[in-house]
């Protein structure tokens, strides 16, 4: 698989022969900072998928504290997509038309409490992050969302895309595993499992911080991942440039 590059002077770079698609979801934002510093020193650009979930200082991802951060990361040349604003998970599809499903957000007023929505306010609740990303870095995020959890149903989709969003998931292999308990899930591990399994058109998947890992995963695994991916003959890549989204995204759904 080949991708182009685009290069900072705007002109297509040479094509990368092995690409790989690093993802960045919101979290306690802990490790935010260092993160931006290992991305910078690296060179490498990523895409973020932003829901206000609960931070460890400041008043939510999407929140005015973090307002700043975002804006740096725009000025830099990564992307941004909605992970719905309350980090909202889908539970059920329920019977009948028009559709309506069963959801949960984990932050927000209603955090931990299930709920019944409509497609019109599943749709809202995606917009509603895409619309913050664009107020907080100044630039139009992709049409892109990713379901908090990968959770989704054929119908959920379906609706998603009716109202311009394409859902991203990963791939079995860039599940990087900073979610897991690092009791089982050792930091060393993960990393030689990623350096080990990772193929050239994978999706990654990794957070701004985890609240329930106890030994963090950025610090000790996300530069030499990416050391590690590079010697290996892999270029990364932002969603922009993916074979299943740039159409997508160039169209301007």
């Amino acid at each position: 698989m080949l991708a182009l590059v685009l290069a900072s002077s705007g002109a297509w770079a040479q094509p990368c022969a092995k690409p790989v698609y690093l993802t960045l979801d919101t979290g306690h934002m802990g490790v935010a900072n260092f993160v931006a510093e290992v991305l910078s020193r690296q060179q490498v650009k990523v895409t973020f998928f932003a829901a206000n979930e609960k931070t460890q200082e400041g008043d939510g991802s999407l929140g005015s504290f973090w307002a700043p951060w975002w804006k740096a990361r725009a000025a830099e040349g990564h992307e941004f997509a909605s992970h719905t604003f309350d980090h909202v998970y889908w539970r059920a599809d329920l019977p009948g038309e028009p559709p309506a499903f069963r959801v949960r957000p984990s932050a927000g007023p209603d955090a931990g409490r299930e709920s019944t929505w409509t497609a019109g306010e599943y749709c809202a609740e995606i917009a509603r992050a895409s619309r913050r990303l664009q107020e907080v870095t100044g630039r139009k995020p992709l049409p892109l969302y990713r379901a908090p959890g990968g959770k989704v149903s054929p119908r959920l989709l379906a609706v998603a895309r009716s109202c311009g969003f394409l859902h991203v998931g990963w791939s079995p292999s860039g599940f990087l595993g900073d979610e897991l308990p690092s009791e089982t899930a050792s930091n060393p591990q993960l990393l030689q499992k990623a350096l080990r399994e990772v193929r050239s058109g994978d999706i990654l998947l990794a957070h701004l911080g985890i609240w329930s890992r106890k030994d963090p995963w950025a610090p000790a695994v996300l530069e030499p991942l990416i050391t590690g991916l590079k010697s290996r003959g892999f270029c990364f890549v932002t969603l922009r440039d993916h074979p299943m989204y740039r159409e997508w995204v160039a169209r301007g759904k």
